[in-house]
């Protein structure tokens, strides 16, 4: 029987900070009061029954500091109740990973230890109580009329939308994150990365992406090896390069099977591969007026799916395709300054005009990285903002496959020119690799410790009478950048994927550079994540979400266009003198049986290894046994229940 939430007595006198509130700094004394006060009410009353403190208190009548900035925290037995109702999973003291319930504790390792949760995990239940307060009765924000609230409102997006609520954030562990980085980037070494310490610090999403790129660098490390002798000794020969391109359609389709089961162990250790997403609360950004789900009972809101449909084919579609028009313009104009710069070449045949034939290629680049941020900025603000996680993905990677790759294909299979397919594969990759190194990591850190300087200087220059570290730290945090997640790094993974895997035959060399250049992004990521962001707030999941299948549809196109790159060669079209079709049909043959051979390696390749699947298959079982013995137990009551009843009679 799940117990009362008003049962517990979740005050605790040591306050531990571990998310900070940032109010506008003329936000009205009564929002205040609110604001704390409904984080503060008991579950029942509609608060999330958190302990909320300001920054700065008062001395003596005067304020000093910023007193619109909060520190949130919880109690030990606040967090062990949050845990539950956000389902996250433990390890049990037979070593079985099961998900937490607060009535069975005693069952779970070290339960009563504060180190139970981590601090990612007890950061990430205070957000799940914070974007799930939502308005009951009140009509409007006090002290803000215009600012409307409708039952099921999340007070928090309301306040945000107000200009009333700045930013949440969660707090830095200053110590365990100086231990985590001499790990992790402080010194140079040749080793794994330490994913279960970035886990338990950043979450599992960010510890995901870390052991992707981990792993996707190692598997390219074969690729590279066999694509430079390719290069060096510019073997020519289709029958060679039919070899590499064979083996390039394999390899993709093995290490995205094999990352599977190297996610599925991962996740089961940590958990997240058991929790369940499906009946998850709606996000705290939903619109929708209150109602009842029809599966899990609960009271939330609810939306019309034919508005959801109207708006994505009606508003954020047209947007999209707006985009992509402006994106082909561009490359229409770059085919002009490619003319223009072979034009160049043959009238003054230098040294400079050879130089002058990568710069239409290279000023492509940028354009294509300047478009490519543009357009996921413009998102934010546009209809595309109207949707949410998945959606959005899909329509950025729709846009940014074809803003990097429309040229390529252009080149290949429209202009047949082998060579400039060559050169401007080769300046497309490595410019947008040194363009990503020093936009996303370089430039942000080098601002960030300028900024930092002039930050520690204000903070020293106001006499507090709380803890100075605190005080400077919390100053110094809600100033950094916020981190967006990880989307960004994991789209330059499927580019740079894509310059491999798309053309390897023309430029087999590209792995080589792919490998060099994640090397040094596990370096500069990390220094981006623990130095120039916010700490980002943990975010459980399982897999690598929407980007499997992103890589899985890039490694099924790889095989079309190689076959179709390996069926223009000259030496193929010279074994079909007379006849054209003969050789499509043999192309088309081969792309179709090389395809099958995928499926076929998917299908035969399991997800998850066989211990994690007696695991699964066990505790399911168990939860089936533990359901009826509960259906048995209630059955008995309700005869004796019944007996009861007829002999009082």
């Amino acid at each position: 029987m799940k117990e009362s939430w008003s049962a517990f007595d979740t005050f605790e006198h040591h306050f531990r900070p571990l998310v900070v509130i940032e109010l506008a700094k003329d936000t009205k004394e009564e929002t205040k009061e609110w604001l704390t006060q409904r984080i503060m009410d008991k579950k029942k009353n509609g608060g999330a029954q958190l302990l909320v403190k300001p920054l700065v208190k008062e001395d003596g009548g005067k304020t000093d500091g910023n007193q619109n900035v909060y520190l949130v925290g919880a109690s030990h037995i606040r967090l062990l109740l949050g845990a539950e109702t956000v389902g996250l999973v433990k390890e049990c003291n037979d070593n079985s990973m099961r998900t937490f319930t607060y009535s069975s504790r005693n069952t779970f390792k070290d339960f009563d230890s504060h180190n139970f949760l981590t601090m990612a995990e007890s950061q990430y239940i205070i957000k799940h109580e914070l974007e799930n307060l939502r308005a009951k009765d009140e009509r409007m924000i006090p002290g803000y009329p215009q600012a409307k609230l409708y039952p099921g409102k999340s007070i928090m997006r309301r306040l945000m939308t107000s200009g009333i609520l700045l930013q949440i954030f969660p707090l830095h562990d200053t110590e365990e994150l100086k231990k985590l980085r001499y790990t992790w980037y402080g010194q140079v070494k040749i080793s794994y990365q330490p994913l279960d310490q970035i886990r338990c610090y950043f979450g599992e999403m960010i510890a995901l992406y870390f052991g992707f790129l981990e792993y996707f660098t190692f598997a390219l490390v074969p690729m590279a090896l066999i694509g430079i002798p390719y290069y060096v000794f510019a073997w020519e020969d289709y029958d060679k390069y039919v070899m590499f391109a064979s083996f390039n359609l394999l390899w993709s389709t093995v290490i995205l099977e094999v990352w599977k089961r190297c996610c599925a162990i991962m996740t089961y250790r940590w958990g997240t591969l058991l929790m369940k997403q499906q009946f998850e609360e709606p996000r705290p950004g939903f619109h929708g007026v209150l109602g009842i789900n029809p599966v899990t009972g609960k009271e939330e809101p609810v939306y019309s799916s034919i508005k959801r449909q109207i708006r994505i084919y009606l508003v954020s579609l047209p947007f999209v395709c707006l985009c992509l028009y402006f994106s082909l313009y561009v490359m229409m104009i770059y085919f002009e300054l490619e003319t223009w710069a072979l034009d160049f070449h043959e009238e003054n045949e230098s040294y400079f005009s050879k130089l002058m034939l990568f710069l239409p290629s290279i000023i492509y680049a940028i354009v294509i990285e300047m478009m490519n941020r543009v357009y996921r900025y413009a998102s934010t603000f546009s209809p595309l903002s109207l949707l949410f996680n998945n959606t959005i993905y899909i329509f950025s990677l729709q846009f940014n496959f074809l803003n990097c790759f429309a040229s390529l294909f252009y080149i290949a299979f429209v202009l047949f020119d082998m060579k400039l397919l060559r050169q401007s594969l080769a300046t497309l990759l490595i410019t947008s690799q040194i363009l990503n190194q020093f936009v996303e990591a370089l430039l942000p850190y080098w601002l960030q410790k300028r900024h930092n300087k002039k930050v520690k200087k204000r903070v020293y220059s106001i006499k507090v009478d709380t803890d100075l570290s605190l005080f400077e730290q919390v100053n110094l945090e809600k100033e950094m950048g916020t981190y967006l997640g990880t989307f960004d790094d994991y789209l330059e993974l499927f580019l740079q994927f894509g310059y491999v895997s798309l053309f390897s035959c023309v430029y087999p060399l590209a792995a080589v550079f792919a490998v060099l250049n994640n090397i040094t992004e596990m370096y500069s990521d990390a220094l981006k994540i623990c130095r120039v962001f916010k700490r980002p707030f943990s975010q459980p999941t399982a897999n690598i979400g929407v980007w499997q299948l992103a890589f899985e549809t890039m490694s099924i196109i790889s095989v079309v266009t190689n076959c179709a790159l390996i069926g223009l060669s000259p030496q193929v079209n010279a074994l079909f003198p007379d006849s054209k079709t003969d050789l499509i049909l043999i192309v088309v043959l081969v792309e179709h049986i090389l395809l099958a051979l995928k499926f076929v390696m998917a299908f035969v390749i399991p997800d998850k290894p066989r211990d994690i699947q007696i695991k699964l298959a066990r505790l399911e079982f168990e939860s089936l046994e533990a359901l009826k013995q509960q259906i048995k137990f209630a059955y008995s009551e309700i005869r004796e229940g019944g007996g009861v009843g007829v002999a009082a009679q």
